[in-house]
C-alpha cells in the first residue's frame, strides 16, 4: 500500500504544480494590461501600419494600402479615400456605392467642413445592404484641402462622427508630414544643383590644362588623368541619390587631389587617415569635397611653398568624426562666421551650403565647426551619426 499512496501523493504534486503553472500564467496574461489597454495597444498597431503609405502622400498606391488599416481603425463596413478629382481607394463591403463616392465628397471638398450624408442620398434600397450613412471628413494639407476620408456605415452616431473626424485629422498630420519630406527632399535637391554650379570653374579649366600638358610629355599619365576627371565629373553631376557613402565621398576626394597634385606637383601634401569602420556610413552627397577644395585654394594657392592638407575620419561610438585642416593662410573667423551664415560674397565655395544640409539631415548639433585665423590655417571638423532615420546611401 506504501508505494501507491506514494504514487498518490507524487500525483498530487503534479496536479499542484501545474495549476501552479496555469495560475502564473493567467496573472502574466492579466498583467499584459486591460481590456481598455488592449484596445489602445491594437488601435496604436493598427495607426502604425496605415502611417507609411500615408507618409508617401496621397495618391492610389497609398491610399489602398492605408484603406484597410483606416476601416479597421472605424470598425465600420466600408471608407474611401477621395483627392480632389477621384476614388483613389474603396475598402470594405458593397463598392458598389463606389460611384457615387465623389457625390457624396463634394461638399466636404468644397468647404473643408465635416458632412454627414443620410439615407436618403446613400442607401442603395437593398434590405441586406449595410450601408446607409456616409460620413465625409476633409484631409488638410497646410489648410490646402486636398481630398477626404469617406466612411460607410448604417448608422451615423455621434460617437462615430467624432472618430471620423479623430482619424481624419490624423490622416491629414501624416500627410502634412509627406508634404514636409518632400519639402526637404525638394530643397536638398535645390542646394545639391547651387552647389554643383559653385564648383570652381578654375578647377576644371586648371585640371584640362595639366592633362593637356601631359599630352605630349607623358601621354600614359594623360590618360589616366583624364579618367580620373572623367570619373570625378560623373560623381559630382550625378542625378540620383541625396546621400552617398563616405567610401564614395572619399573617392572622390582622391581623384579630385590626383588632378591637383598634376598641377601643384610636390607643392600639394596630403594626408589621408581614415578608419575602416566609417566607410560604410551614409553622408550627405558632396558634403567634403567642398571643404577639401577650400582647404586646396586657401591652403595652397595664396602660399609660397609647400602645402599641407590633412583629412581624418575617425569612429568615435555612434558616430563618424571628419575633420579636413590646411596649414595655408587661414582668414578671419569673422568672415568665416558670414561665409556659414549664408553671406553669398564669402570666398569659401559651398561652406554654408555644407553647413546647411549637415544641420537640417541631422539638427543643428551637426553643423561644420570651423577654427581659423590669418597665418594659423583653416580646421572644418563634422560629426556624422552611424545610423539616422531616413538617411540611407543612394535616398
Amino acid at each position: 500500500m506504501v508505494p501507491d499512496a506514494l504514487v498518490v501523493l507524487a500525483a498530487l504534486v503534479v496536479v499542484a504544480a501545474a495549476v501552479l503553472v496555469v495560475r502564473r500564467f493567467l496573472t502574466s496574461r492579466r498583467d499584459l494590461g486591460t481590456s481598455v489597454d488592449q484596445a489602445t495597444f491594437a488601435t496604436l498597431h493598427t495607426a502604425s501600419l496605415a502611417a507609411p503609405p500615408l507618409r508617401a502622400g496621397l495618391d492610389r498606391l497609398a491610399a489602398e494600402k492605408a484603406a484597410r488599416h483606416l476601416r479597421t481603425l472605424l470598425g465600420t463596413p466600408a471608407v474611401a479615400l477621395v483627392d480632389r478629382e477621384q476614388v483613389l481607394a474603396w475598402d470594405g463591403a458593397a463598392e458598389e456605392h463606389a460611384d457615387a463616392t465623389m457625390r457624396h465628397a463634394a461638399t466636404t471638398l468644397d468647404t473643408g467642413r465635416s458632412e454627414v450624408i443620410g439615407r436618403d442620398e446613400v442607401s442603395c434600397g437593398r434590405l441586406d445592404c449595410r450601408i446607409s450613412h456616409a460620413i465625409a471628413v476633409p484631409l488638410l494639407v497646410e489648410d490646402r484641402i486636398v481630398g477626404a476620408l469617406v466612411t460607410y456605415s448604417t448608422y451615423a452616431s455621434a460617437n462615430l462622427v467624432r472618430a471620423a473626424n479623430e482619424v481624419g485629422r490624423w490622416v491629414s498630420a501624416q500627410l502634412d508630414l509627406a508634404e514636409l519630406d518632400a519639402s526637404r527632399t525638394r530643397a536638398m535637391e535645390a542646394e545639391v544643383r547651387a552647389l554643383r554650379a559653385q564648383i570652381s570653374p578654375h578647377f576644371i579649366y586648371n585640371s584640362l590644362g595639366a592633362i593637356a600638358s601631359f599630352v605630349r610629355t607623358d601621354p600614359e599619365r594623360a590618360r589616366d588623368l583624364l579618367l580620373e576627371f572623367a570619373d570625378f565629373t560623373r560623381y559630382s553631376f550625378r542625378r540620383y541619390g541625396d546621400f552617398t557613402t563616405l567610401a564614395e565621398e572619399l573617392q572622390s576626394i582622391e581623384r579630385y587631389l590626383l588632378l591637383e597634385r598634376a598641377r601643384f606637383g610636390d607643392r600639394l601634401r596630403v594626408t589621408l587617415r581614415v578608419a575602416p569602420e566609417v566607410l560604410p556610413v551614409a553622408v550627405p552627397f558632396l558634403c567634403l569635397q567642398p571643404i577639401v577644395e577650400n582647404a586646396v585654394r586657401h591652403g595652397l594657392a595664396d602660399k609660397d611653398g609647400v602645402g599641407q592638407v590633412t583629412i581624418q575620419a575617425l569612429d568615435v561610438g555612434a558616430e563618424a568624426h571628419i575633420s579636413i585642416e590646411d596649414d595655408g593662410v587661414g582668414m578671419d573667423p569673422e568672415q568665416m562666421r558670414r561665409t556659414l551664415a549664408g553671406d553669398p560674397t564669402g570666398d569659401s565655395v559651398g561652406l554654408g551650403n555644407v553647413d546647411e544640409r549637415l544641420r537640417t539631415v541631422y539638427g543643428d548639433d551637426y553643423g561644420l565647426v570651423v577654427e581659423t585665423a590669418p597665418g594659423a590655417g583653416t580646421k572644418v571638423s563634422l560629426r556624422v551619426p552611424k545610423y539616422a532615420p531616413g538617411v540611407r546611401a543612394g535616398t
